[in-house]
């Protein structure tokens, strides 16, 4: 499964960004995630969507200002980023998981694409 995420970019604090990822069709019934690593952290769950759309999780830091939605006909899920903070700063990862039900554990992710970088300027 090849994932490409885009939509990576500098972006103020408070502002708006969106980032997408294509996948392939075999991975239509699996969930997706997003994730995220700043400059010398660990790769941290961002959130998540079950393979229907229908379930959503979300990072306590990202609850109520990102949305995580998907369109499968098109092969894509998306992050909509809201109010975005200075510490949002970090490359995004798009991810399939080996389950069709939302989930936050990292292990459970088997295909990563390559990052897209979002920086916020304060």
């Amino acid at each position: 499964v090849q994932l490409q995420a885009s939509g990576g970019g500098l972006v103020q604090a408070g502002g708006s960004l969106r980032l997408s990822c294509v996948f392939g069709r075999t991975a239509s019934n699996n969930a997706l995630g997003w994730f995220r690593q700043a400059p010398g952290q660990e790769r941290q769950f961002v959130a998540t969507i079950s393979w229907r759309g229908g379930n959503t999780n979300y990072a306590d830091s990202v609850k109520g200002r990102f949305t995580i939605s998907r369109d499968n006909a098109k092969n894509t899920v998306y992050l909509q980023m809201d109010s975005v903070k200075p510490e949002d700063t970090a490359v995004y990862y798009c991810a399939v998981s080996r389950h069709s039900e939302a989930t936050s554990r990292v292990e459970y992710y088997r295909y990563w694409g390559r990052g897209t970088l979002v920086t916020v300027s304060s």
